[in-house]
């Protein structure tokens, strides 16, 4: 009986996977450092192996060889992948010949992301199984029209998507009654973003038209003002690739630091000091922001490999907020608690489960559709 998913979850760099029996994980990993030296194969916290792969495509091919002799195939019942760009795709959909060609031409809006997806998917082809795109876009999808606007001419046709969205799709359910009518959801880890949510509703989120956008991040600058684009093309005579590398790659805690992408490496570092504090403080203007927008606060959550670990950064970003009613119990703060606050609202720790999301997406699916 095929009652298995495989989860494909994939990076510029890297591809997490993971199978699924219902909601039993059976095996889960992820293959780093794609293209360079040091490619690692690592599965199930314990074990890894060096690797040979130049490319995504070639990664992927291994992975499938991998995984054949880990566990057959002969009980994946399908596939489900993260795509990042939705666009008018508000629920997960099976990969068709002309979705798939819809994905490619979206390639420009996110060349960091959607191009890989795309190869992954091409050579997961071969094995003749069902593969379920799994938008992260969609949990934005019913953001209110002022939301999604961008101040620049509607003959361009751009507007703001919101991104980590089965992220937040996660949380939501983990959530559950806990949420309270306004809740602050905050992602925060490589990527990094907020979601502001009314009534189960997502009604505004930090990403905007691609995910380099909203809150400071590991290499990727967050909001930025436009004339710096400019600027830099004319006196540093940057091309437009050479500037979508910097933002993308360059800048965030590495480009303030100089240092390191890591937050766990900054802290270590007395230079580290500066882009740690920026991160935070960026974090709780966000935070106000959103208690505008939702007219109060009920719940804040942190999330994402920043979020869930590190008591220290959520300590920095809840100062100055008790207006809010946010106040933290310094114990449970740092034993990582999922219930961390004394005040009026209530601030949770929840290890969000993307791949998890992805895998219940598949298994509700209608393959009669």
């Amino acid at each position: 009986m095929k009652d298995c998913i495989l989860t494909i979850n994939g990076g510029s760099s890297s591809i997490k996977f993971a199978l699924y029996k219902a909601q039993e994980r059976l095996l889960y990993g992820e293959i780093e450092r794609i293209g360079i030296a040091g490619t690692t194969l690592a599965w199930n916290k314990t074990e890894s192996i060096n690797i040979t792969a130049k490319d995504l495509s070639t990664a992927a091919e291994v992975l499938i060889t991998w995984l054949e002799k880990q566990h057959s195939f002969t009980n994946v019942k399908a596939i489900g992948h993260r795509v990042v760009y939705g666009l008018k795709h508000t629920k997960p959909e099976k990969i068709t010949p002309k979705l798939l060609e819809e994905l490619k031409k979206s390639s420009l809006l996110d060349p960091e992301h959607m191009p890989g997806e795309i190869k992954l998917i091409e050579v997961f082809m071969k094995l003749g199984l069902p593969q379920i795109a799994c938008f992260d876009t969609s949990f934005h999808a019913d953001m209110p029209a002022i939301a999604k606007l961008l101040p620049i001419p509607k003959k361009y046709n751009l507007q703001r998507y919101g991104f980590h969205g089965l992220s937040y799709t996660y949380l939501m359910q983990e959530l559950g009654k806990d949420a309270g009518d306004r809740t602050i959801l905050a992602h925060l880890g490589n990527g990094a973003s907020l979601a502001a949510i009314k009534q189960g509703k997502s009604v505004d989120t930090t990403m905007g038209f691609t995910p380099t956008s909203g809150l400071p991040m590991s290499t990727r600058t967050g909001d930025l003002d436009p004339g710096v684009a400019w600027y830099l093309m004319n006196k540093e005579e940057l091309t437009p690739k050479q500037f979508n590398h910097l933002i993308n790659h360059e800048s965030g805690l590495l480009g303030i630091s100089g240092i390191s992408p890591d937050m766990r490496e900054l802290s270590k570092h007395e230079k580290g000091k500066e882009a740690i504090e920026y991160f935070c403080y960026q974090t709780r203007k966000w935070i106000g922001s959103y208690a505008a927008v939702l007219g109060g606060l009920d719940t804040l959550v942190f999330a994402g490999g920043i979020g869930e670990n590190s008591a220290a950064v959520r300590e920095m970003i809840c100062e100055n907020l008790e207006f809010l009613g946010i106040k933290l119990d310094k114990d449970k703060n740092v034993n990582n608690e999922r219930l961390i606050s004394t005040g009026e609202t209530n601030v949770y720790v929840i290890h969000t489960n993307e791949e998890l999301m992805i895998a219940k997406m598949v298994s509700d699916f209608s393959f009669e559709d």
